[in-house]
C-alpha cells in the first residue's frame, strides 16, 4: 500500500507527562515529554490546580506600589477628580 522512501518512519514511542503518567503509541517523533495529561487535567479529573498565581499578584503589587488589600477608601478613585469619561 504504501510507497517506499516518501512516508516518515513510524515507530514506538513513549509519552510522559510531569505527573509520571506514560502512554505508549506510535509516531515519528520518537520519545517525548508532555507537562499535562488526561491523567492530571482538571477538566478530566475535576480538581482544580492553581499555578503559582499568588506569587505573581504580590510580585506586580510590589514592583507597582498598588495596595495589597481591596476596598479600602478612595483606593480606586481616579487622581483626575473622579469623572469617568472626557470632558466636554
Amino acid at each position: 500500500m504504501a510507497q517506499k522512501g516518501i512516508h516518515p518512519v513510524y515507530k514506538p514511542s513513549v509519552i510522559t507527562c510531569a505527573c509520571g503518567n506514560k502512554v505508549e503509541t506510535y509516531s515519528t517523533r520518537g520519545d517525548f515529554n508532555t507537562d499535562i495529561c488526561s491523567n492530571c487535567h482538571p477538566f478530566y479529573t475535576g480538581k482544580q490546580k492553581f499555578v503559582d498565581a499568588a506569587g505573581r499578584i504580590e510580585r506586580f503589587q510590589k514592583k507597582y506600589g498598588r495596595p495589597s488589600t481591596l476596598g479600602g477608601a478612595g483606593s480606586d478613585a481616579p487622581a483626575g477628580g473622579g469623572t469617568d469619561g472626557p470632558t466636554s
